[in-house]
């Protein structure tokens, strides 16, 4: 089994990205699947390109993009992208988009096909708090969870395809008061645990349980 994982490069006033340090520092291999990691730019559009790409050169069985939710507590697994784009800030390219839809031709939404009760379940098993979450925003993280499952919709229908919030960095919240964050070791533990909770649910249906909030 191979799992392309994906984090995003620093945006906005942040120097550091906890998504792409996590993945540097992820095993090569978790749970016998190999872990091909790519860094991907915090741009609309330009970070779909990469990441077909990488989909067409490795064929991974599995796609997880990773990316920064800052002000969130937990590690919190995506069940639903949207089919829009509207940029609370420029991207790294100094494009920011207001009500656009990424794709005419696209559903309105997709869901994930990674099984995230399990995975919140399993990161908090590693003693890392963790929910599931309903909404990824409508900033570039959402856009590439949706462009990757547009990509299965028309393209490569035997992937599998998830994203992951993860909390600021300890050095990320040092100006912003009162703000989580978790240590970049915990982030690797939670992805991590992750991983191993996807590669445990191949062939199988998510948990039937509550992993979210009512929020």
């Amino acid at each position: 089994m191979k799992i392309l994982v994906t984090g995003f490069n620093p945006f906005g006033d942040d120097k550091i990205n906890p998504a792409i340090e996590t993945v540097k520092r992820l095993s090569d291999s978790i749970a016998g699947a190999q872990i091909i990691k790519l860094e991907i730019p915090t741009e609309f559009g330009r970070c779909a390109e990469v990441v077909k790409e990488a989909i067409k050169n490795y064929q991974p069985d599995y796609v997880l993009n990773v990316g920064q939710a800052g002000g969130r507590f937990a590690i919190t697994p995506e069940r639903v992208a949207i089919n829009l784009d509207d940029g609370r800030i420029k991207d790294n390219a100094g494009y920011q988009p207001f009500n656009q839809r990424i794709h005419e031709d696209g559903a309105p939404a997709y869901f994930t096909q990674l099984p995230v009760k399990a995975m919140a379940r399993a990161i908090r098993e590693a003693g890392l708090p963790a929910e599931v979450s309903n909404t990824a925003g409508t900033f570039v993280c959402n856009h590439i969870f949706y462009q990757v499952q547009y990509m299965k919709d028309k393209e490569f229908p035997k992937i599998k395809a998830g994203f992951i919030h993860i909390p600021f960095l300890p050095d990320q919240v040092v100006t912003r008061p009162g703000t989580p964050s978790l240590s970049l070791e915990d982030d690797v533990r939670g992805i991590t645990a992750a991983i191993n909770a996807i590669v445990e649910r191949d062939g199988k249906n998510d948990l039937e349980t509550v992993e979210g909030t009512i929020a």
